[in-house]
């Protein structure tokens, strides 16, 4: 079977492309291009350009849909995401140190019991100097923790010698970009945990000081969500917390996202996720991160889906304890 149409190749959609296509008649040149992210592929092929200019061509007149590499994150990008990510996660106490941005929360999660070098370009002390290391290690042995570094991508190197724990993707999204539920659904969002909310996360296991640690935020709008009815246990649940970056930008970063394991793989966690994307846009986010370790291939594919794309990765890097005096013998 034949058709006048040419067909338009498969390309995921939020997909970073060079769309070529034909100009009506009168044009000087028959043809021309546009790079953007690919939002539709029918009934238009719609391109949102980098100046949010959103670009839409019939399919008929399509010549090609390519995709291409991403648009490389700049280094001020990751510094200005991970600003909002720890006003997101700010732990139970903070304080900034030779460019370090320390928190503290009890030993409940690395991200709230870790320094991380988000200070201005220029004021990060590197954490080698001996002077340095020695002031950020008081402030956490104060606190009966060990010197933890969150260490983003480019904004500081690991301390030789120093072991490292897991690789962890920030992925980010344009909520323009992103589709979310339309009508009712149930999904149900308030500004603290409730006791249910609590029994699913971590299997139910959160001591006193975590839940404090999920109920702090920084200058922001917090929102748990949950899909069950009230007074039963949920069958999943998700925290979206909502705040600033230094570029303007408004954040809302996803986090404890769980299903009951019974209620798995019937699309509740992208339905609970859209559904916090939907009231943070309300709360007035622009833009989504969330962090997932590198080897959870089955919760960045679902990210994936509701349009994320890879940001920047991080690791943590933890001192090392100093020789004994065996060691040194």
């Amino acid at each position: 079977m034949t058709t006048d149409e040419p067909a338009v190749p498969a390309v995921p959609l939020g997909s970073r492309v060079v769309l070529r296509y034909r100009l009506p008649a009168g044009y000087s040149h028959p043809m021309t291009d546009v790079i953007g992210e690919l939002v539709s592929m029918e009934p238009v092929v719609a391109v949102r350009t980098a100046d949010k200019r959103l670009v839409q061509v019939s399919p008929s007149a399509v010549v090609a849909v390519k995709q291409i590499a991403a648009r490389p994150i700049r280094t001020s990008e990751i510094r200005s995401l991970e600003h909002a990510a720890a006003a997101g996660w700010p732990g139970l106490e903070q304080a900034w140190i030779d460019g370090w941005f320390l928190r503290a929360g009890g030993g409940f999660t690395g991200r709230a019991n870790s320094a991380t070098p988000i200070g201005a370009p220029g004021t990060v002390a590197d954490p080698a100097d001996p002077e340095v290391r020695a002031r950020l290690r008081d402030w956490f042995a104060a606190r009966g923790l060990p010197l933890r570094l969150l260490l983003p991508d480019r904004l500081a190197r690991i301390p030789q010698g120093w072991p490292t724990g897991d690789r962890v993707v920030v992925m980010g999204a344009d909520l323009e970009n992103v589709p979310l539920p339309e009508g009712p659904v149930p999904v149900a969002v308030a500004g603290e945990p409730d006791e249910e909310w609590l029994s699913l996360y971590r299997n139910g296991t959160v001591p006193p000081v975590g839940q404090a640690v999920l109920g702090a935020v920084a200058a922001g709008t917090l929102g748990f969500g949950r899909i069950g009815a009230p007074g039963q246990p949920p069958l999943a649940i998700g925290r979206a917390a909502v705040t600033h970056a230094p570029d303007g930008r408004r954040w809302v970063g996803l986090s404890a996202v769980e299903v009951a394991p019974e209620h798995r793989r019937r699309g509740l966690g992208t339905l609970l996720c859209g559904s916090l994307l939907a009231w943070a846009r309300d709360a007035g986010a622009t833009h989504a991160y969330l962090q997932v370790h590198d080897e959870n291939v089955a919760a960045r594919t679902m990210y994936r889906e509701l349009g994320f794309v890879d940001h920047h990765h991080y690791t943590y890097a933890t001192e090392p304890p100093a020789p004994s005096s065996a060691d040194r013998a």
